[in-house]
């Protein structure tokens, strides 16, 4: 079985710029599983568990989203949800593209036997997963830059593929569709 999920890459120096804050996130009480920058991205559709001879009919349904490519930008860390935190995440903003793609992409993968995802999307950027938590991780949040990451072009999907180890998953593109 392949873990999976389709997401969208972010530009190299959206990432240099949330290492930045993550930086910060490391001195705070409590226990935090910071993503490793290089693998931070926007989640569209987490597929689960899937047998290998699933990817390429994912793969061929993924090549008939039809979007055009779109800028979003990348907001700052806030805690999610904000009195007891489970995650430190990034909300980003665009003008409704990114919800229409996962929309699209939920439809394309129903047939497969993927279920429609029943929370509407909310795209966001996980910086770092709570593990346990202490009052101190959201003052250090606080103290993360107060601008935005920054604006990207989007202008692809990718699906993913992800190993879960020890010290953090390890991702692998499985395949891009260009908008």
């Amino acid at each position: 079985m392949v873990r999976t999920f389709v997401a969208i890459d972010l530009s190299e120096e959206i990432r240099e710029r949330a290492r930045e804050s993550q930086e910060i996130l490391r001195r705070s009480g409590g226990r935090l599983a910071i993503v490793d920058p290089a693998n931070l991205h926007i989640t569209v559709k987490f597929l689960g568990e899937v047998d290998p001879a699933r990817i390429e009919p994912i793969v061929e349904v993924l090549r008939a989203v039809r979007a055009d490519p779109f800028e979003m930008t990348v907001g700052y860390a806030v805690c999610n949800p904000p009195r007891r935190p489970r995650v430190v995440w990034c909300d980003v903003a665009d003008t409704g593209e990114s919800a229409a793609l996962a929309r699209q992409v939920d439809d394309l993968l129903l047939p497969l036997g993927f279920r429609r995802e029943n929370r509407p999307f909310r795209p966001h950027v996980t910086l770092a997963r709570v593990k346990e938590f202490h009052p101190s991780q959201c003052r250090e949040v606080e103290r993360t830059p107060r601008e935005p990451l920054g604006t990207c072009r989007v202008e692809s999907i990718k699906l993913k593929k992800s190993t879960l180890t020890p010290r953090g998953s390890i991702y692998e593109d499985l395949s891009e569709v260009l908008l």
